[in-house]
């Protein structure tokens, strides 16, 4: 029996896997461990919260007195070791998300600083970079915004954080990489950024973008002073069965502002109905740690193939990761359509499809996306995207099964040997 029953891939290529997963093993082996406790962190928050079938229900028009929506909240708080949760499919993205929460808590000649950089590039109309004046930016409601930049190696500039924060209303942190080269930040990291925005702030609401840094380690970062927290739930939230929605989590009162801003002041989480997605939004979470683990191992092997290769990648092998992102540098815009439509060749839905780059609404150039996913746009399922700009990387995210993400970077590394991008000659 071999794997070439199935799919054409090269010898060498085949070889060059297995040598890979073999220097995996110990990343492997910690993957595992973090995944161990954050099922039973997970398992626990079930039991005390007391969710039964009934909390599965479906309910309609106001969703007065809906039990599973608010059963679901108090289970996410837990897990995330907040005091609230505002968990809801009404939530269209991650970015729709972050801006309920930006607008909820932000006002009129309030002040944000960006302290991870420049946010993602879906962010900036939001916010108000680029744009049109009156599409109700945040810009376009008074709200001012600064900027720091990272170092040079991709790391926060703790002393420019200091000087930029004093009296800014929310300090925004974003963990993972967006279409950036730097490495997603670590809890610990998250930790050093909040420590130095109390010390010269201590009022500033501290905001983390928590995107596909969920379950990568034991600890959220809440557990490091984190104020509120915002993710979707097609990423790793949702543990690849969540087919939409998005949460955000923290501080009671600011998790209200923000309930308040989503539906309508006065009312807050008192309504919305849920049509009976609450099922697998409880489930999602349940197979979370599980399915993150299965992302993990996927970005790790892919890494470590692809580095085999020649290639740069961030972060390594070896490296702590933030989140469940590999970026893999291939340097030239054939490398990088390849990469993707060697992804897509290993995908379960859409794998005839032929990917190729588009003027995505959100960018500034077009991308190319690799993405036959269950859920349209689930980046917990293995997917690869870039925009076609130097140094032209493909971002490379997700992965429900360990199996069929190990036979897809196998995939991606064929078709850029079939396409002439890369020689496997001695």
């Amino acid at each position: 029996m071999d794997i070439r029953d199935f799919f054409a891939i090269d010898e060498r290529i085949l070889r060059l896997a297995d040598e890979a997963e073999s220097a995996c093993a110990d990343a492997f082996a910690g993957i595992e461990q973090t995944a161990r406790y954050n099922a039973a962190k997970v398992l626990h928050a079930f039991a005390d919260g007391k969710v039964s079938e009934s909390c599965f229900g479906a309910s309609t028009g106001y969703g007065y007195g809906d039990m599973g929506r608010d059963v679901l909240d108090k289970v996410w708080a837990q897990v995330l070791g907040t005091e609230d949760a505002l968990v809801r499919h009404n939530f269209v993205s991650g970015t729709h998300a972050l801006s309920v929460a930006l607008f909820g808590v932000l006002r009129p000649g309030d002040t944000i600083v960006f302290v991870t950089g420049t946010p993602y590039d879906t962010l900036h109309e939001v916010i108000g970079i680029g744009g049109n004046p009156g599409d109700g930016s945040l810009t376009d409601f008074g709200v001012k915004y600064r900027i720091v930049e990272l170092n040079a190696d991709g790391k926060p500039d703790l002393p420019a954080i200091r000087e930029a924060v004093r009296g800014a209303k929310v300090a925004y942190i974003q963990r993972s990489r967006g279409y950036a080269l730097r490495e997603a930040f670590t809890v610990d990291e998250i930790a050093q950024v909040i420590d130095t925005v109390r010390a010269v702030s201590p009022e500033s609401i501290v905001m983390c973008d928590n995107c596909y840094g969920e379950f990568v380690e034991t600890r959220e970062p809440a557990a490091v002073g984190a104020d509120l927290l915002i993710g979707s739930m097609i990423k790793n939230a949702g543990g690849g069965i969540a087919r939409t929605g998005g949460y955000i989590a923290g501080r009671a009162d600011l998790v209200e502002l923000c309930a308040y801003r989503l539906t309508c002041v006065g009312l807050g989480k008192e309504v919305g109905c849920t049509l009976g997605m609450n099922r697998e939004l409880f489930q999602g979470l349940f197979m979370a740690p599980d399915i993150v683990a299965n992302a993990l191992k996927t970005a790790v092997f892919a890494s470590q193939l692809f580095t085999m290769l020649g290639f740069s990648c961030s972060p390594g092998p070896d490296a702590k990761r933030g989140d469940i992102v590999t970026a893999v540098t291939l340097g030239t815009p054939e490398g990088l359509v390849a990469f993707c439509q060697g992804i897509q060749k290993g995908s379960p839905v859409d794998a005839y499809v032929t990917p190729e780059p588009w003027d995505m609404p959100g960018y500034t150039d077009p991308v190319i996306m690799a993405a036959g996913a269950f859920t349209n746009g689930a980046s917990i399922e293995l997917s690869a995207d870039g925009p076609m700009r130097a140094p032209f990387a493909a971002w490379m995210q997700g992965g429900i099964s360990w199996r069929s993400g190990r036979i897809s970077v196998m995939l991606a590394a064929q078709e850029m040997l079939s396409q002439g991008v890369i020689s496997l000659d001695q």
